[in-house]
């Protein structure tokens, strides 16, 4: 008990000293050794790289779920599952949930109703695009999150600690330079026997081995924040990877849902039954970028469909250049005889034709060729 005692009010003797040693400091009343230039600049690069991390990874968190206030029960069952060092088992995204929804309404409906079998199409895409969602989450959770709150909650806090503890060091060398100089200024006067200053000059030296020995380990600690830099540059190539995968499967996904609702909606099939009306059912994705290929559910001005036979023998007459192989990443069905039907994992041959709209290539299939999408297609070199 007696032990205990002591070192509690040793401990708040330090704690006091250094607390009055501080406030000098601040008030201009006292010296303070400054730390090693390079130190300096470790340390100021340390802050900025943590300060940014912790916005990225908040707002980050804030793209992948963007109303945490309606997931607060997610929330703790997270924290929950965090705690038990569980994983937490895969959650059903808003799309998804929306999905099962239109394919209930449509049991109550009738699938075989128009507005039925409509919902059940629009659900089941829905579905897909919650599906590629929750798997663009988990992959970004694992490879970008997570690393960057591994840097907070582990690196971090050990920076944290030895910046403290060389604190407390400095503060207990300058203490010791104040007393080493009282020391001598008084065995000037008389007033203290020599033995008093050799005390405060081995208290120092102690001070200085100390202080020197936790710069030199929170150096160390604070020059890895470059590895960190590398790490965490590694998994923001990797979360653009999955953002830019998830964003290709919306893309199909709502291409291929434009075509099956040009196809089983009244008034958007025209009587031969083989092309879409653009007045009928306008293909959002040719209304926001008018310059882009021909969209299902849109047809080619008058003078150019009425022949798309014509059309495709005139293009395969035209000069060719920047001949390439191509990997089909989706299939695809040709909307005319002027394109060409793919199959997803297939090679296939292309090439720009002079005038041809950017976003579509020639395409040929041993005797077959016609007009292809880029967006469908991986150019090989």
């Amino acid at each position: 008990m007696d032990f205990n005692v002591k070192k509690l009010a040793s401990g708040a003797g330090v704690f006091f000293t250094r607390a009055v040693q501080f406030t000098e400091e601040k008030l201009g009343q006292a010296e303070k050794t400054e730390l090693d230039p390079h130190l300096e600049n470790l340390i100021t690069r340390a802050d900025c790289t943590k300060n940014w991390t912790e916005k990225i990874l908040r707002q980050t968190e804030v793209l992948l779920q963007p109303n945490p206030i309606d997931h607060t029960g997610a929330r703790i069952e997270e924290f929950i599952y965090d705690k038990l060092e569980k994983k937490l088992p895969s959650r059903t995204t808003n799309a998804e949930l929306l999905g099962q929804y239109m394919l209930d309404a449509s049991n109550e409906f009738g699938q075989g109703t128009p507005y039925g079998s409509t919902l059940v199409t629009v659900g089941e895409y829905q579905k897909r695009l919650g599906s590629a969602e929750r798997e663009f989450i988990q992959t970004s959770a694992a490879t970008f999150l997570t690393p960057l709150r591994n840097f907070l909650e582990g690196d971090w806090r050990t920076i944290s600690k030895e910046r403290r503890l060389l604190e407390n060091r400095r503060l207990d060398l300058d203490i010791c330079k104040t007393r080493l100089k009282k020391a001598k200024q008084a065995e000037a006067k008389a007033a203290l026997l020599s033995e008093e200053v050799d005390k405060a000059e081995h208290e120092l030296r102690v001070a200085q081995t100390e202080f020197d020995r936790q710069a030199e380990v929170t150096r160390l600690l604070l020059e890895g924040i470059s590895s960190t830099h590398l790490n965490h540059q590694r998994c923001l190539q990797d979360f653009a990877e999955a953002q830019a995968t998830y964003y290709a499967q919306c893309h199909h996904y709502m291409h291929e849902l434009q075509r099956e609702l040009n196809k089983c909606v009244p008034g958007c099939a025209n009587a031969v039954g083989t092309s879409y009306q653009s007045a009928a059912c306008p293909d959002p994705v040719s209304a926001a970028f008018p310059s882009g290929p021909l969209s299902p559910g849109t047809t080619a001005p008058a003078s150019s469909s009425s022949k798309p036979k014509t059309l495709a023998m005139e293009q395969t007459q035209l000069p060719i250049t920047g001949t390439r192989k191509a990997k089909v990443l989706y299939d695809y069905d040709a909307h005319d005889s002027s394109e060409l039907s793919l199959l997803a994992d297939e090679l296939i041959t292309v090439y720009t034709v002079p005038g041809m709209d950017p976003d579509w290539l020639f395409g040929e299939r041993g005797n077959e060729k016609g007009k292809v999408p880029v967006t469908y297609l991986e150019l090989l070199s």
